[in-house]
């Protein structure tokens, strides 16, 4: 007998995969326990239709990511930060930037609304400079955000 399983089966299949099995193992064990339906042209259409929605679904998310990288293209952002003396001619800056700083200045500046696990920040940006930030946005799109880091 032709079933779909709603679940996974351990030896059986994953979920939505379409298995024989025996009659019996069906009608007894896995239609009673919810774990399969018999392989009709409804249940069958239904599992398509899941399958469609979810490739749209990642096509949206592909194309909104490429949009954002496109946005963060030659984007800056720039912090003014108090800094004291460390001696002889370096400063030294109080506190630091973090990711949750940068995706923050990043939606209030330029208006990219990013979340901060998104930015790839090793560690929080404590010197004064330009530094070059990746920003991974979808499993194969990533971009990078510029920021400056000034003196108040």
């Amino acid at each position: 007998m032709k079933v779909v399983l709603l679940q996974d089966v351990k030896g059986k299949g994953k979920k939505d995969d379409i298995v024989n099995v025996s009659d019996g193992y069906a009608r007894n064990f896995l239609f009673p326990k919810g774990l399969a339906a018999e392989a009709s042209g409804a249940v069958l259409n239904e599992i398509k239709n899941r399958e469609a929605s979810k490739a749209h679904k990642a096509a949206l998310e592909l194309q909104a990511a490429k949009e954002t990288a496109e946005k963060l293209e030659g984007v800056t952002v720039k912090f003014k930060l108090k800094a004291g003396d460390n001696g002889g001619d370096s400063k030294k800056l109080y506190g630091s930037v973090t990711a949750k700083d940068i995706a923050d200045e990043l939606e209030k500046q330029c208006g990219i609304v990013i979340d901060k696990r998104k930015i790839n920040l090793g560690e929080p940006i404590r010197q004064f400079g330009t530094h070059e930030v990746p920003v991974k946005l979808h499993t194969s799109v990533s971009g990078t955000v510029n920021v400056i880091v000034t003196e108040a």
